[in-house]
C-alpha cells in the first residue's frame, strides 16, 4: 500500500534536545570540558559588561559558538546563525532552547570588540593549558618552537606605493592593476585592504605573499601547544617570539627548546644560553658551521627532541585544514593574532578529549 504524506502537526510533546546526540559523540566530552573552562572565566566575563541595562547573549554562549565555527570549519559567522536554526547539534552544545530564535550575524561583530579588549582568547587559552596540566598531559621541561605564515585577508593588488597619490579607479568594482615589472617591498609600498599585513617571501623561488607570522610553543611529551602568538612577517619575527615564549618557563628550572634549520643561529642559540635554556636545535650545516655542537648532540635526549618536534607541524595542520587559519577572515595583527590564539585553544580541547579516550 502507497504510504500518504501527512502534513506536519506543531510538535507539542516536549523532548529534551540530550535525547537527540548519541552517548559516543565526539562533542560530549569538549562540552564537558568547555564548561569547566568557561566556569573558571566567569568574574572575567562579569567585568565585561554592565549591572544594568537590557541582557545580553551570554558570553559563554558566543565562545561556544566559535568553537563550533572552527570544529566544524564553518567559512562565517552568517552561515553559522543560518545552521543554528535547524541543527539541534548546536543548539545542545550552547544549551539553546528550542523556542529560542538563532542570532543575528551582527552579534559576533558586535561583541567581538569586547573580547580584544578584555583579551578573553589569551584567558581562554590559559584556562585549557591548566586544564591539561591538572591532568598531567602537558610537560614543564622539553618544548618545541616553530613558526607559520598566515595569508592574510588582502590581495597583492592592494599592495601599492607609500607615496604615489590617490588615482580614481577605472572600475570601482574591479579596478584594473598592473604591477608587474615593478619592484615591490615593505619599505615602499603598503597595503590598503590590510595596513599590517606584510610582503614575505618563505624561501628562495616562492612567490611573495601578503601575510603575518603564527608561532606556537609545543611541549614535548602528548603535542599541546602551551603559547602562541601572532607577529608581522619578517625574518627575525619567528626566533624572537621563541626567546619570548620560552624565556618565563626557564626561571625555575633548566629547560629543552627543540626547533629546525632556521633557528641555528649564533644569536638565538647564545640567547637560549643565558636564558638557561637548553638549545635542542636542528644543525643548519649548508655551506656554513653550526652554532649547535658536540656538547648537545652528544645527549641522547637531543635525538629525542629531533624527533618530538615534527608533531607540531601536527598543530599548525589542524589549524589550516580545520580551524580556518590558512587564510585568515580578519584584518588587522590585533584580530587576526585574537583568533590564532583561539584556534590553538579549541586544538587543545580536541587534543585533551583523543588523550583521555586513550587513557580510558
Amino acid at each position: 500500500m502507497r504510504g500518504k504524506i501527512e502534513s506536519q502537526q506543531e510538535l507539542v510533546t516536549i523532548i529534551a534536545l540530550e535525547s537527540f546526540v548519541p552517548q559516543e559523540h565526539p562533542l560530549r566530552p569538549i562540552k564537558k570540558q568547555l564548561d569547566q573552562v568557561l566556569k573558571l572565566l566567569s568574574p572575567t566575563f562579569e567585568q565585561m559588561y554592565d549591572q544594568e541595562g537590557r541582557p545580553s547573549i551570554p558570553p559563554e554562549r558566543l565562545l561556544k559558538a566559535k568553537v563550533l565555527i572552527a570544529l566544524y570549519t564553518i567559512r562565517s559567522e552568517r552561515l553559522f546563525c543560518e545552521m543554528l536554526q535547524y541543527n539541534l547539534l548546536f543548539r545542545w552544545f550552547l544549551d539553546l532552547e528550542m523556542s529560542q530564535g538563532s542570532w543575528a550575524a551582527s552579534t559576533f561583530s558586535k561583541n567581538q570588540e569586547r573580547l580584544l579588549k578584555h583579551h578573553v582568547a589569551t584567558s581562554f587559552f590559559t584556562a585549557v593549558v591548566e586544564l591539561a596540566k591538572q591532568e598531567g598531559w602537558a610537560s614543564q621541561e622539553h618544548f618545541t618552537v616553530d613558526g607559520t605564515l598566515i595569508d592574510a585577508w588582502a590581495s597583492l593588488e592592494s599592495f601599492t606605493r607609500k607615496d604615489a597619490p590617490p588615482t580614481p579607479p577605472d572600475d570601482p568594482g574591479n579596478p584594473t592593476v598592473n604591477f608587474h615589472g615593478e619592484r615591490r617591498s615593505n619599505a615602499t609600498h603598503a597595503c590598503t585592504t590590510d595596513p599590517q599585513a606584510r610582503l614575505y617571501r618563505k624561501g628562495p623561488g616562492r612567490e611573495a605573499k601578503l601575510c603575518y607570522q603564527g608561532h606556537v610553543l609545543m611541549e614535548n611529551r602528548h603535542g599541546l601547544a602551551v603559547d602562541g602568538c601572532l607577529t608581522l612577517a619578517n625574518g627575525y619575527g619567528e626566533r624572537a617570539a621563541a626567546l619570548e615564549m620560552v624565556g618565563p618557563r626557564a626561571t625555575t628550572h633548566r629547560v629543552t627548546l627543540a626547533a629546525d634549520k632556521a633557528y641555528d643561529s649564533r644569536d638565538f642559540v647564545g640567547a637560549l644560553r643565558l636564558l638557561q635554556v637548553t638549545p635542542h636545535v636542528a644543525q643548519n650545516t649548508s655551506n656554513r658551521a653550526s652554532a649547535i655542537d658536540g656538547r648537545t648532540t652528544r645527549h641522547v635526549g637531543y635525538e629525542v627532541s629531533q624527533q618530538k618536534r615534527k608533531r607540531i607541524e601536527e598543530i599548525f595542520g589542524w589549524l589550516k585544514t580545520i580551524g580556518l587559519m590558512r587564510q585568515t577572515r580578519h584584518r588587522g595583527r590585533r584580530r587576526v593574532g585574537w583568533m590564532f590564539v583561539f584556534s590553538l585553544a579549541v586544538y587543545n580541547l580536541v587534543r585533551i578529549r583523543n588523550l583521555a579516550e586513550q587513557a580510558a
